[in-house]
């Protein structure tokens, strides 16, 4: 019996990726999302799609759900795919370069758990959605005014989510200072358009960053332990409790 099946975005790389590899690893059903399929998948299932194609986003949900078995005891959605471009002050930005950041860091997730939520609302497995978010939307960072506006957007829309659906556990999850190809084009900013360059050169250098194997695995865990549901919507994976330890308010 299939118990636990997993639609991840961004499964082409980082932590989606290597999430997608951990769990697959672990037996578990998994319906990887993104434009490419990267040569190394690890197995299970892959659907090339680009996430800017809104009028199909409810298809590709279908397709997705369509590959899980029916006895399947949990169904989680992970938004995971987004971007950090343009990276620049808010009145040099490209118009659609931010159009484009809104479009994969809010408006298709946004549309992706609508999809979600409606078709599987008459099945009785256990729903969850887990929304890859970011410290920048709860902090001021110059230079990624698009990104952290996205992302913002990101956490309240989970809150609202959460609070209009009883059957389904969404959360909004800040993973971390990741070392990725997101990272490596924060790196290449100029200081011009990134005051904080420096910083997170620093982190690089330093070995702050955390591997998307370690920030994969606590990704996971979250989303498997018996207290999920009653998480905060609102999480750093940094700052979680161990279950049955510490408060979660």
């Amino acid at each position: 019996m299939a118990k636990e099946a997993y639609i991840i975005t961004g499964a082409s790389k980082g932590i989606g990726f290597e999430w997608s590899r951990q769990l697959n690893a672990a037996g578990h059903v998994v319906i990887g999302i993104a434009r490419t399929e990267p040569d190394n998948w690890p197995g299970g299932h892959f659907l090339p799609f680009d996430l800017t194609r809104l009028d199909a986003i409810e298809e590709i949900i279908a397709q997705a759900l369509n590959l899980i078995p029916g006895e399947t005891e949990t169904i989680v959605l992970v938004n995971n795919a987004g971007t950090i471009e343009p990276i620049g002050l808010a009145h040099t930005n490209d118009a659609t370069q931010v159009s484009q950041s809104i479009v994969l860091n809010l408006t298709a997730p946004m549309l992706l758990c609508g999809a979600f939520i409606r078709q599987l609302k008459s099945n009785s497995a256990d729903k969850k959605i887990v929304n890859t978010s970011s410290g920048a939307g709860r902090k001021v960072y110059e230079g990624w005014s698009a990104y952290c506006a996205g992302k913002a957007g990101l956490d309240h829309f989970s809150s609202c989510l959460d609070a209009e659906n009883d059957d389904v556990k969404v959360v909004s999850v800040a993973p971390g200072i990741i070392d990725t190809a997101m990272q490596q084009t924060i790196r290449q900013s100029e200081a011009a358009d990134f005051p904080l360059i420096d910083k997170f050169l620093d982190y690089k250098e330093s070995g702050l960053l955390s591997s998307p194997e370690e920030t994969a695995r606590l990704l996971m865990e979250m989303t498997r332990r018996p207290d999920f549901n009653e998480l905060p919507t609102i999480l750093d994976i940094r700052n979680l409790p161990q279950p049955g330890k510490g408060s979660l308010n």
